[in-house]
């Protein structure tokens, strides 16, 4: 059984055009595809077991007094953790706003058949009433 990210496309849930869209340029990046990767990972229980892992060996295995060196490497790894963090939270912003943008267009496009919709059925009714009433009389 495979995971689907959330908004993934499946044959039973398409995918929102706006969210397509924002994939499809995202994806013409290396860098963004470099980045999404790297914040996919760090972002798993994967993530996780590796540094259990690797931060036991370095403990106990390594390095006799492994403190001043881990404290460094630890250090190092959360700034660009936290750079990959703010990459992704940028990449979220730039989604919702795609996503808003798109939704707004469709949104006011929607409104604007509707009131012509609208007033030509207003219209019709007048008119068909005003042909009732006179053959009515």
């Amino acid at each position: 059984m495979s995971i689907q990210p959330v908004g993934a496309a499946t044959p039973n849930r398409p995918q929102h055009p706006g969210v397509a869209a924002f994939l499809e340029k995202r994806a013409a990046s290396l860098q963004n595809r470099i980045a999404d990767t790297i914040t996919t990972f760090a972002g798993s229980m994967m993530f996780v077991y590796a540094h259990i892992v690797l931060f036991a060996l370095w403990m106990v295995v390594a390095e006799a007094s492994p403190w001043p060196t881990l404290t460094l490497g630890v250090s190092l790894e959360s700034i660009f953790l936290s750079t990959f963090v703010m990459i992704a939270q940028n990449r979220q912003a730039a989604f919702a706003e795609a996503k808003a943008e798109h939704d707004f267009t469709e949104q006011e496009l929607e409104l604007k058949t509707n009131t012509e919709l609208t007033r030509e059925i207003h219209r019709l009714t007048t008119e068909l009433h005003k042909r009732v009433v006179a053959t009515q009389e």
